[in-house]
């Protein structure tokens, strides 16, 4: 099961790419708006291997990148039993993130974070990853059994080598897994095996000592991911907090449990809301506070809420993605009183 992060306080933090090129230019703009809570950028304008999915392939077995998608030999049974060998030892050295696919993650290590009260990072998750991945016939390998259960250990096992990198900084951390494709749960066109998933999950979750995440930018099943346990649940509350409130008693349980809410209210994907706009989020996020402080209390509600942008900022220029960093610290700083 994974572990409870600290208090989040309505501090706020990112999520996912943004739309650098120069990994210091990124890291010290994430700084600069989430000093409490900084996240480790994606940087896919960089280098296209920085993109979801594309990033992990390199942990795979037998996987290789072939014209921006990710081809699986599902028949290398030496290099599938080496995964096996290193999760039951926990050797997380092989599954390293290179510069090429992580680089802000690398130049974030780099500072000084000693003051953070909580580090974050992404990694693909096994799901996504398990549907975009395919074999030579073009099958997803999430319907692999084999393959599916070898893919889960290797995210796990890569998910532990960020997470010890970041630890290194004497600061609790959590592991987001970026898993869009938890959309398709329950989809009679593109269906996920719900055991396939829940293994995985737990698989990631049995090898990291710090907290691990969920994060999908659309609607889902919400019941199955607080089923989960997973330490921090981020989506797009901009769009979506209607139908994840549906799930009331769910989300009230997950926290008073001792989950965290990644509350995504500032639309990423246009430029940064003007005065009258960031004035009408505000409102939203105040009457989302009030609904869920009616569940749990307002103090768990503040206990376990972080304020994001909704997704990566990959579309906006760099002072555009400052801007709408900000905006989501803004957001953060008012629900705490501290400002307009």
């Amino acid at each position: 099961m994974a572990g409870v992060i600290p208090a989040a306080g309505l501090r706020a933090t990112g999520v996912g790419a943004l739309p650098h090129r120069d990994p210091d230019a990124a890291c010290l703009a994430v700084l600069a708006a989430f000093p409490e809570v900084p996240y480790a950028p994606t940087l896919p304008n960089r280098n296209p291997l920085e993109a979801i999915v594309l990033a992990e392939a390199e942990c795979l077995p037998g996987a290789e990148v072939r014209e921006g998608r990710v081809v699986v030999d599902t028949g290398a049974d030496e290099a599938m039993e080496r995964v096996f060998m290193d999760y039951l030892e926990g050797r997380d050295a092989g599954y390293a993130a290179s510069d090429a696919t992580s680089s802000g993650f690398h130049r974030l290590m780099a500072y000084d974070l000693s003051g953070a009260v909580l580090l974050k990072c992404q990694v693909t998750g096994p799901a996504t990853l398990g549907m975009q991945a395919v074999d030579a016939g073009r099958r997803p390998v999430h319907y692999d059994g084999a393959y599916a259960d070898v893919l889960g250990k290797a995210l796990a096992l890569r998910a532990r080598w960020f997470e010890m990198r970041m630890r290194e900084h004497g600061v609790p951390t959590v592991v987001v897994l970026n898993e869009p494709y938890l959309t398709a749960l329950g989809s009679p066109v593109v269906p996920l095996d719900e055991e396939t998933v829940r293994s995985s999950f737990d698989d990631v979750a049995a090898l990291l000592e710090g907290g691990v995440g969920i994060h999908c930018c659309a609607n889902t099943d919400w019941g199955f991911v607080f089923s989960l346990s997973p330490s921090l649940v981020s989506f797009d509350a901009h769009a979506h907090a209607r139908e994840f409130l549906l799930y009331g008693d769910d989300l009230a349980a997950y926290l008073e449990w001792g989950g965290v809410v990644a509350w995504g209210m500032v639309p990423a994907d246009r430029p940064a809301p003007d005065a009258g706009e960031l004035s009408h989020i505000h409102e939203r996020f105040a009457a989302i506070r009030q609904t869920v402080a009616d569940l749990v209390g307002d103090e768990t509600f503040i206990d376990r809420s972080l304020v994001t942008p909704t997704c990566g900022i990959r579309t906006a220029d760099e002072a555009g993605a400052g801007a709408v960093m900000e905006a989501a610290a803004a957001v953060a700083r008012r629900a705490r009183g501290e400002g307009k």
